[in-house]
C-alpha cells in the first residue's frame, strides 16, 4: 500500500505505516507515536500560523515516522533531526520533500542549521519525557534563530512551566523559561492519543522568544539560587554563605516591595530582573 495515500495521523493509518516499515517504539528513546488528527492539526496550525508571521521553514526534532513532518512539509521547508535509524525509510516515504539530518539534537549544533533555513522559522518537537530539561535548554540557547516553538511535553512539566508567580507549582524552570519566552498552552493530550500510550498525559505548548538581555545568564543564576531550597524563604536562600549581610539584604528586598517572608515562587520575571539589578553590587 502506498503510504502517501494513508492518513498516518489516524490510529489505523499509523499502524499500517509502522507495520509496513517494521517500526516498533523504542522504549530507550522514549518513543510514543502521535495518532490523533485533531492534535496533529493544532500543532501544525500553531507552528505555521501561530507566530508573528507565516513560518517559511520548520526544524522538527525527533520526527519519527513522519506523522507531523508530512503536513508540515506541504506548507514549509522542513529540516528533520532524527537519531533513530529504524524510522528513516518511513520518514522519507511520509515526507519526501523534508531534509533529514541523522543525529542527536543534544549533540548537534542547531544554530548553523537554523540560520541556513528561510525565515520566519518554527521549531517543533514531540519531546521524549526523559530529556525534556536538556532539550528545553538547547532550544532556549538558540531562540534568537526562530520565531515560535511548538512542543509536546509531559503535562505535569507543562503545568510547572506555565505556573504564574505565587503559584505552588512555580519553580526555577518556570521562572527561567518565562524570562526567556512568552508561553501558552495549546492543548492537553491524553495518553490514548499515542501508540503505544504513555502512562501520563501530555500538553502541547507554544513558546515565543523574548529578546535576550545582556545580563540574562546572571538573572537565571539568581533564580536558581532563590529556588535552591523550596522550603526556605527567598531571603534565606540568597543569604547562604553570607549571613552577615542579612540586614542589608532585608533592606534591599524591602525597597523592592518584597516581603521578608516571600519565597522564590512569589516573584515574576520582571521582579527577578529588578532584584538582580539591585543585588548586582551586593
Amino acid at each position: 500500500m502506498d503510504t502517501q495515500t494513508l492518513p498516518i495521523f489516524s490510529r489505523k493509518g499509523l499502524r499500517v505505516h509502522l507495520n509496513q516499515f517494521g517500526i516498533h517504539a523504542e522504549k530507550g528513546l522514549g518513543q510514543h507515536f502521535l495518532a490523533d488528527e485533531d492534535v496533529v492539526q493544532k500543532i501544525v496550525i500553531a507552528a505555521l500560523y501561530g507566530g508573528p508571521s507565516l513560518s517559511r521553514s520548520v526544524m522538527e526534532i525527533g520526527p519519527g515516522p513522519g506523522i507531523l513532518t508530512r503536513p508540515l512539509a506541504t506548507a514549509a521547508e522542513v529540516r528533520a533531526i532524527e537519531i533513530d535509524s529504524q524510522v528513516l525509510r518511513a520518514l522519507a516515504s511520509a515526507a519526501p520533500s523534508a531534509t533529514v539530518i541523522r543525529g542527536d539534537a543534544l549533540q548537534l549544533d542547531l544554530r548553523p542549521i537554523l540560520e541556513e533555513m528561510p525565515s520566519p522559522r518554527a521549531l517543533v518537537s514531540n519531546i521524549p519525557y526523559y530529556i525534556t530539561g536538556p532539550l528545553l535548554e538547547r532550544f532556549a540557547s538558540v531562540r534568537d534563530c526562530y520565531q515560535i516553538s511548538v512542543l509536546m511535553i509531559q503535562k505535569e512539566v507543562a503545568d510547572r512551566i506555565l505556573a504564574p508567580a505565587r503559584h505552588s507549582d512555580r519553580g526555577a524552570l518556570s521562572a527561567s523559561l518565562q524570562l526567556q519566552f512568552r508561553i501558552q498552552r495549546i492543548v492537553n493530550v491524553p495518553g490514548d492519543a499515542f501508540i503505544p500510550p504513555p502512562k501520563v498525559a501530555s500538553t502541547v505548548i507554544a513558546m515565543f522568544p523574548r529578546e535576550r538581555t545582556h545580563d540574562e545568564d546572571e538573572v537565571i543564576k539568581l533564580i536558581h539560587r532563590g529556588f535552591a531550597q523550596r522550603r526556605k524563604t527567598l531571603l534565606n536562600n540568597l543569604l547562604v554563605g553570607q549571613q552577615e549581610k542579612r540586614d542589608e539584604l532585608e533592606a534591599k528586598l524591602y525597597d523592592l516591595g518584597i516581603p521578608e517572608g516571600a519565597r522564590a515562587q512569589d516573584l515574576d520575571e520582571t521582579e527577578w530582573i529588578r532584584l538582580h539589578k539591585t543585588l548586582s553590587q551586593f
